[in-house]
Formats: structure tokens, sequence, C-alpha cells
């Protein structure tokens, strides 16, 4: 495996972790919400990292490279722990919730943003990084709606 292509498996798996933790994280919000509008919202968002996590699996298979089975972060396993202490003392839980969110799509597309950077990717990848970004970014500009409205 080239250097690239080793580089590019390790950022793609890197994307993989934090769909995982994205998505244990807006179930978790899920559960912990009593707002019928954002529990659907939250539902939604980890279905679609559920989505994101196989079609990055798909993708990596399909290019020849491994799969890093470590199902998410240590960093994204402290931010749900956080998700819960802000809850548990917030006295706007659905605000701390959105607000979170938001920080945690904002850091989603700097991700992405970094990973689209590179020049090589194949235009399957490319594709599927894209649409994935454009999503996260819908879902940041939905949470600051909803930030606003609540």
């Amino acid at each position: 495996m080239s250097l690239f292509e080793k580089t590019t498996e390790d950022k793609l798996n890197n994307l993989l972790a934090k769909a995982y933790d994205a998505e244990q994280g807006f179930t978790k919000a899920a559960e912990k919400i009593d707002n019928p509008t954002l529990q659907r919202f939250f539902e939604h968002k980890a279905n679609e990292r559920n989505q994101f996590k196989a079609e990055l699996e798909h993708e990596l298979v399909a290019k020849g490279m491994d799969i890093n089975k470590s199902g998410g972060s240590v960093l994204g396993a402290m931010h749900r722990a956080w998700i819960d202490t802000k809850a548990l003392f917030s006295q706007d839980d659905e605000e701390a919730m959105l607000e979170e969110v938001r920080n945690g799509e904002k850091a989603a597309l700097e991700d992405y943003q970094e990973v689209l950077k590179e020049t090589k990717i194949p235009t399957s990848t490319l594709n599927i990084l894209t649409t994935q970004k454009n999503k996260i970014e819908q879902s940041y500009n939905r949470a600051n709606y909803l930030e606003e409205i609540h």
C-alpha cells in the first residue's frame, strides 16, 4: 500500500470513528430529550450517521483498505459524557444539547473539509464525502435554527 493510500485509509477510518461517535451521541440525545421535534431530529441524525458508517465501510472495502473496528474514539466517549453532565446541570437541556450538536457538526465539517482537500481521492470516495459533508452542513444549519426557536 502506498503512503497516499495509507493516509487516505487513516483519514477515512477517522471519519468512520467520528460517524460512530456522532451516531451514539445523537442516540443518547434522543433518549434524554422530551421535545418530540428535537427527538425526531436526533433520531434522524443517528440514522443518518449509521448510513454514513455503512457508506464509509463499503468504500474502504471496495478500495482494498482495512476498516478500523474500534467503535469510536476516546474523545467521542468523553464528549458524550460531557453532554450527559451538561444536560444534568443545565436549566435548559434543549438549548444545551443543540449547542453541543452545533459544535459537533462544526467540528465534523472541518474534518470533512480537511479530507476533501486531498486531490487524489478516488471519484467514488469524493462523491460520498461531499454528500455526507453537505448533509452535515444542513444539520448544522438546522441545529442553529432549532436553537434560535427554542
